[in-house]
């Protein structure tokens, strides 16, 4: 299916233009949504729009970008499964290997337009599948899986466990500030 696709949306951007240089060095591609889209062609990195990939373009002043059936379906796909195998190529879905992810800062901001809803189900979708997709949620791990995809051309399963296990508990707190936040 070609080059490996990360799928990148991201508000806090510390050390992102250095992670996706490296990764494109490694022959992958960068997916990105709006403002983390603009941010790497700002820096030169070539980017592949998510309009690109779903064929439909932001809508509702940017609530709506990521929540498509060729963005969920390329992160939920087992590839261990002939049949999610086969409906991938049926409607032309590509697999995502990597999601790249951290949410608006809802705490320091509270409000409802703060209230992420794509990062965090792109983020549990991807950690749901972490045999087949990476999920970052912070720049501190972006070391980590780079020696990885250096000194192997891949990610250990221990560490995509573990990097699942963070991705879940962040969308655990971030939901309870949500709901703190409601009460």
């Amino acid at each position: 299916m070609g080059s490996p696709l990360a799928l990148v949306s991201v508000f806090d951007k510390t050390g992102l233009e250095e992670f996706a240089k490296d990764l494109a060095s490694y022959g992958w591609n960068i997916v990105a949504s709006g403002g983390t889209a603009t941010h790497l062609e700002k820096a030169g990195i070539e980017v592949i729009s998510v309009d690109e990939i779903t064929g439909f373009p932001e809508i509702l002043d940017g609530r709506v970008k990521t929540l498509h059936p060729k963005i969920f379906g390329g992160l939920l796909a087992d590839r261990n499964k002939c049949e999610h195998l086969c409906e991938l190529v049926e409607h032309e879905i590509q697999p995502f290997e990597m999601v790249v992810c951290n949410f608006y800062p809802f705490e320091q901001q509270p409000s409802v337009e703060m209230i992420d809803i794509g990062g965090p189900s792109m983020v549990r979708a991807a950690a749901k599948n972490h045999e087949n997709v990476v999920v970052l949620v912070s720049p501190s791990d972006y070391g980590t899986v780079l020696d990885e995809l250096q000194a192997s051309g891949d990610v250990s399963r221990e560490t995509r466990k573990l990097l699942a296990r963070k991705a879940f508990e962040t969308t655990k707190n971030y939901d309870t500030a949500v709901a703190e936040w409601l009460r």
